[in-house]
């Protein structure tokens, strides 16, 4: 008896796949802080400084909308609405000349200021012995650490009246200098030991960033014959470019703040009409002359022309292709 052949076996060639992971599950908020726990508890005293010195005093900004008197305090101070930002419209001669100065400072203090730690960085970066490197960055650090009162009492001892400056001119018969004391040089030395002071510890950052460049792209331009200019211009600044540009929008932030303590200490040396500057001002006005309200009305206004400098100059990064401060 004959039977029918059997058909032939096929062979499947279809790829069996693995079965898919299951979709990881998303981590809840609870789940989030159980897992970064010790990282916040290390956290919590820096946030506690923060916002005992830093945001809890910005509720004192009330008394701007206030005619705030110390013995009534806050609760029993009359309202006055606007009453005190009338000073900001009426021509106040003495904002006026606050705001001149103030902004005479900030542009000095842009154009040569700013600058300087990131050229003293290339410098730093430059010298071949690493020794001989650390020893300048100590030299350099050092002025960071000084007090204003310090700095201000070490100008006077070199540049005041009876200072060494002076002392040297008077005996090899030349006439004395008068820098501490003049009006008229009064902008150009608060800049210059704004630079002496914190030039050296500005370029921290910048040193930070030169050293994660590839050292490989300077060995590929010097093979192909690129000066030490060319290879600063087209490799250097271009890496150092995000963290310049990050700076100098917090530098347009805090532009209108020039320094307080540093002016007023050297204030009764040169006279108001010279030094006076918005922060003076409003010290001078508010703790001094008793105007609490309208104090706190022009540095609340300076607060916010600040705020307004950084997410303008962030949105012209987003434009050039930058970070900023933070991404759009």
């Amino acid at each position: 008896m004959s039977t029918a052949p059997a058909p032939p076996r096929t062979h499947d060639t279809t790829e069996r796949r693995p079965p898919s992971p299951p979709a990881p599950r998303r981590r809840t908020w609870w789940d989030r802080l159980k897992r970064d726990k010790f990282v916040l508890l290390l956290a919590l005293p820096g946030m506690a400084v923060i916002i005992t010195f830093h945001y809890y005093p910005l509720l004192g900004n009330v008394i701007a909308f206030q005619d705030y008197q110390p013995y009534l305090g806050i609760r029993e101070s009359l309202w006055s609405g606007f009453d005190n930002f009338s000073i900001l419209f009426n021509g106040d001669p003495d904002l006026l000349n606050a705001l001149k100065n103030t902004l005479t400072i900030t542009a000095l203090q842009t154009i040569f200021v700013f600058p300087a730690p990131i050229v003293l960085a290339l410098i730093l970066n430059s010298l071949a012995s690493n020794r001989l490197r650390q020893v300048v960055q100590s030299v350099l650090y050092l002025p960071h650490f000084l007090s204003w009162v310090i700095v201000v009492a070490v100008f006077q001892q070199m540049l005041g009246g009876a200072g060494l400056l002076n002392n040297y001119l008077r005996s090899s018969g030349h006439q004395a200098l008068n820098i501490i004391g003049n009006a008229d040089a009064f902008k150009a030395l608060v800049t210059s030991q704004v630079i002496w002071k914190d030039t050296g510890w500005a370029t921290i950052l910048f040193l930070a960033v030169l050293a994660q460049i590839d050292r490989s792209l300077y060995e590929a331009a010097s093979v192909d014959g690129a000066s030490k200019l060319r290879q600063t211009w087209h490799i250097t600044l271009p890496g150092m470019r995000p963290i310049i540009v990050l700076l100098f929008i917090l530098k347009l932030g805090d532009s209108l703040s020039v320094g307080f303590e540093q002016i007023l200490l050297q204030q009764p040396a040169v006279g108001r009409q010279a030094s006076e500057v918005l922060d003076t001002f409003v010290y001078n006005n508010g703790v001094i002359g008793g105007a609490w309200g309208v104090a706190a009305a022009v540095g609340l206004v300076k607060g916010v022309i600040g705020l307004l400098l950084v997410l303008m100059a962030n949105k012209v990064a987003h434009a050039f292709g930058e970070e900023g401060v933070y991404k759009a």
